[in-house]
């Protein structure tokens, strides 16, 4: 089958978007490519055509895991064999999910970057016949990017035992960034392919304003469809969203303290429309896709254009009209020029935290390599003393620096150990009928219960026990009032990972260059966002477009400044040239409407001039 042949069959369209086909052709001819395209600009196809047009598994990295599930998912329902190893599943269902992909004819393995380095994982490597390497989001492997997570770095080391071209895709990659990237995962040669990152139905809108609610409300009430309403903490999320449902507007608040089950329910119901609007932290959208998205609102001003550009683009991915507007005023941008204070402390005081992290967990000099510990950062900060936020920068830092990896509101499965011998329990007078039935299960299915606390499926002991799992965690807590099981509860916390043992001090490394380097290039953001703020002159668009290395955009005519500014009929006839050439010469009435504005009768007169003199071709009916 050919790659047009493939899309036809399993997603029933008959081309791709651009730049799309030129990826796919590139890693089948076995190249290494960095493709960056917009959110919305169909990565997950640049992948996955190729990846069935090859023997083989194709191994996908991502530290999303409702991406992970989402595409799963959707590939399942197109009759394509895919599975996902994340953070969160038991070591039984780990090695199952392995051996499935090993053995089982799959044709897509979806991974966490933590688990490369992994034993688990390193043992079914030779077995795997990989086709392609996958990182998505792969901004996250250059320290010079905004969301660097040094797991990621394990992608290089994983090219030393898999002879495969690899595919990394980002929709945000400055140009030193996209060098980066390209150098981390061991490119033999530089292969960039970028799309134009102009989005023509977007309209950027950039609002200065004290009344942000009134602003919320007046956005949700002009603009009809499915929003998304981006603020910097929990507590926000959860004002905002009370206040827009006393008004009347069908909204809801998702943030990741909330528990595994309540964000997945929240997400369905925002994904099929049962909740219009969504107030949320930026731990809501990754991977979500969902086309319809009308508006994106930003009640606090982002740290770094990257994020914004990100979460701005998931607004009108299905091509029609939409909005991006950002609220703020001088606090915003005060708050974010003293942030670069509180997110570098001082080398001293981070080597210090490290140290306190040991003490805190009881853990001594030259020890301590493979340990999991669960992390409450209120609970240490109260022990020591210490405000809240420099001691979280300072652990993100030490995560940068390879000295542990931090997992921020991860889902802890139940854990059990069984403190009763095998032999003996069939004689322990048990309360309750049902709990026999439920330490048979334990035992079938997890082989190491009675000498370690093991991490449990409970949806699958309940199923084998003939409970459901409310019914299972009220046995559990029967069987460890009883002494014949310990029993740890499902849990929601942050967890830091010991990647070698307690350092002496003065043998933490911590290079004072990069670190200047890498507050050189917060500060460059910082600038740049607030900057992007407060001018009133350059088209919204072009500002973000040209930051990111395009430096030949033309003005949009859609944002709050564009608007602001009349536009002569040459501009105009300017903009619909490059937009005409843009689509190779086609395009229809419609596709124009959704570029330059329904009821704007300007740009209708400027076409008729440019295809009369023969500027353009006619379009097409």
């Amino acid at each position: 089958m050919t790659p047009k042949e493939v899309l036809q069959t399993y997603w029933g369209y008959d081309r791709f978007r651009p730049m799309q086909e030129e990826i796919i052709q590139e890693a089948l001819e076995g190249r290494d490519v960095l493709a960056i395209l917009p959110t919305g600009g169909g990565k997950s196809i640049c992948f996955q055509v190729p990846g069935l047009l090859r023997d083989g598994i194709t191994l996908v990295v991502t530290p999303l895991i409702a991406l992970m599930k989402d595409q799963v998912q959707q590939l399942t329902e197109r009759g394509i064999r895919a599975i996902a190893v994340h953070a969160g599943m038991s070591p039984r269902e780990v090695d199952l999910a392995l051996n499935n992909a090993a053995y089982g004819d799959y044709k897509f393995l979806y991974l966490s970057p933590e688990r490369l380095h992994t034993r688990v994982f390193q043992a079914y490597l030779s077995v795997l016949r990989v086709a392609f390497i996958v990182v998505d989001e792969a901004h996250c492997i250059s320290q010079w990017g905004y969301d660097f997570r040094p797991s990621y770095l394990q992608i290089g080391t994983l090219r030393e035992r898999v002879d495969a071209p690899v595919i990394a895709l980002t929709a945000t990659a400055t140009p030193l960034v996209a060098d980066d990237i390209m150098d981390q995962l061991r490119f033999p040669q530089k292969n960039l392919l970028k799309s134009g990152f102009e989005r023509p139905n977007l309209s950027y809108i950039v609002r200065q304003c004290q009344d942000k609610n009134g602003q919320i409300r007046s956005i949700c009430d002009g603009v009809g469809g499915s929003g998304i309403i981006y603020v910097r903490s929990r507590a926000r999320a959860e004002e905002f969203a009370a206040q827009l449902s006393q008004a009347g507007v069908s909204a809801s608040f998702y943030h990741a303290g909330l528990g595994a089950l309540t964000r997945a329910l929240r997400q369905e119901d925002w994904k099929s429309g049962k909740t219009r609007v969504m107030v949320c932290t930026n731990a809501f959208g990754m991977g979500i896709d969902k086309p319809d998205v009308r508006f994106v609102v930003h009640a606090d001003l982002p740290d770094s254009p990257e994020a914004y550009f990100q979460e701005a683009g998931r607004a009108g991915r299905d091509g029609k009209p939409s909005w991006a507007v950002l609220l703020w005023n001088a606090t915003d941008t005060a708050r974010l020029r003293q942030l670069e204070q509180v997110s570098f402390p001082t080398l001293e005081f981070i080597e210090d935290i490290y140290q306190k992290v040991h003490i805190f967990f009881e853990i001594p000099y030259d020890s301590g390599i493979g340990r999991t510990l669960k992390f409450d950062l209120a609970a240490f900060c109260s022990h020591f003393g210490l405000q809240r936020a420099p001691v979280y920068y300072a652990v993100k830092y030490l995560e940068r620096e390879g000295h542990w990896d931090l997992a921020e509101d991860m889902d802890l499965p139940t854990r059990i150990r069984i403190d009763v011998e095998r032999d003996q329990l069939y004689y322990v007078d048990l309360p309750d009928a049902r709990m026999p039935a439920v330490l048979e299960s334990l035992m079938r299915l997890y082989t190491g219960i009675f000498s370690v606390a093991t991490p449990i499926d409970e949806e699958e002991v309940a199923r084998r026990s003939g409970v459901d799992v409310p019914q299972l965690r009220q046995l559990l807590y029967g069987l460890s009032v009883n002494h014949v099981v310990r029993y740890i509860p499902a849990d929601h916390a942050t967890v830091l990972y010991l990647e070698h043992d307690r350092l002496r001090p003065g043998n933490v490394q911590l290079s004072p260059k990069r670190y200047e380097l890498l507050r050189s290039r917060f500060r460059e953001r910082v600038q740049t966002m607030t900057a992007f703020v407060e001018q009133e002159d350059e088209c919204r668009s072009r500002y973000l477009l040209r930051y990111f290395g395009q430096e030949d955009s033309a003005p949009c005519g859609r944002c709050d400044v564009c608007r602001s500014h009349k536009e002569t009929p040459r501009n105009l006839a300017q903009r619909i040239r490059e937009w005409i050439g843009s689509r190779g010469g086609r395009y229809t009435l419609a596709d124009l409407r959704t570029a330059f504005g329904p009821g704007d009768e300007a740009w209708t007169g400027v076409l008729r001039e440019l295809v009369d003199r023969g500027d353009v071709p006619p379009y097409e009916l």
